[in-house]
């Protein structure tokens, strides 16, 4: 939908665009049916199983430790950030006019930038628990304080807030007056600009390098820790790498897992095929359903916890 106006400038008549229009992923029935399943399977298998890993955490007082609170965070974050466009694509897949407000566009873009650099930052802190559980474990309670995990908590929402608001700083007075189509099923800040009536070269270089760098930069900065984790390992005891391959290799995979769609995103130039809709589909729904099953399933602690605390839900079930 497009409002007009008469400009003051030129006498002219101009079209501001209120809304934007998805073309969503398929026009099939029956892909659009298999997509539905698909979406509601793993959207509410992905809030359920960090729910649950949320709960075993605050609830068994054997995981309150810094690890297992940065777990329950991340949790959290994951759970908001599939909440960012599942619901919203879900309500979409069978409506033939698929559209979304211009506030509600913006709206989108911000907290899926805000969360996902947040998660980019606690998982370096994740990284880093590990790093002193495992090359200074004599000191680790000590460096790892509740007070320094409360501190890597909110410095990580800090920066990802930091880090939307800069880039939507400069969108959100931008001149959109038509085309307002988004081949996806969600709003993104490369396709956003590229609709904008007006050059929009500098800003998109600007997202690629802000976007880019923090998740490019976080990657490798993630990499060289574990690197150094386990060159560490080696070197002061050979027979531990084993161990220390098991430990790091659930936060490896989950932070390729990550990483891996994001950086196509926001490094590759002008997407020229279909491909980053459906990566966009991993990163939403997929991802944050395989957290808590690489962390609960890899976890004796967490499956013990987990068992302990369905077997209390039982108890009381049985006494009710």
């Amino acid at each position: 939908k497009l409002m007009l106006f008469s400009g003051a400038m030129d006498g002219m008549n101009h079209s501001v665009v209120s809304e934007f229009v998805f073309l969503g992923l398929t026009n099939s029935w029956d892909i659009q049916f298999l997509l539905l399943v698909f979406s509601l399977l793993f959207y509410f298998s992905s809030i359920m199983g960090n729910l649950v890993i949320v709960f075993t955490v605050t609830l068994d007082a054997h995981l309150h430790s810094p690890m297992y609170f940065l777990l329950a965070n991340l949790s959290v974050i994951d759970m908001v950030f599939c909440s960012i466009t599942a619901p919203k694509m879900i309500c979409d897949i069978f409506k033939k006019h698929k559209t979304i407000s211009f506030l509600g566009c913006i709206t989108q873009i911000f907290f899926s930038h805000a969360v996902g650099a947040t998660e980019m930052v606690l998982l370096i802190a994740m990284a880093f628990d590990r790093y002193v559980a495992i090359c200074k474990p004599l000191h680790y309670l000590t460096i790892m304080s509740p007070k320094m995990c409360l501190y890597f908590l909110v410095t990580s929402w800090i920066i990802g807030v930091i880090h939307s608001s800069v880039q939507l700083v400069f969108v959100v007075d931008l001149p959109f007056c038509g085309p307002n189509i988004f081949d996806s099923f969600y709003c993104d800040l490369p396709r956003l600009l590229r609709l904008a009536c007006t050059n929009t070269q500098e800003l998109e270089f600007m997202v690629t390098v802000n976007s880019g760098l923090i998740s490019v930069g976080s990657f490798v900065v993630l990499v060289i820790s574990y690197i150094f984790i386990l060159f560490t390992v080696w070197k002061h005891s050979p027979g531990g790498l084993s161990k220390a391959l098991s430990t790091l290799s659930a936060h490896v995979t989950v932070v390729v897992l990550f990483f891996g769609p994001l950086m196509f995103f926001y490094t590759w130039p002008s997407p020229t095929s279909h491909l980053d809709k459906y990566l966009a589909i991993f990163d939403a729904f997929i991802t944050p359903f395989l957290n808590p099953v690489i962390y609960t399933f890899r976890n004796k602690d967490m499956k013990v916890a987990m068992r302990k605390l369905w077997s209390r839900l039982m108890h009381y079930r049985k006494i009710s």
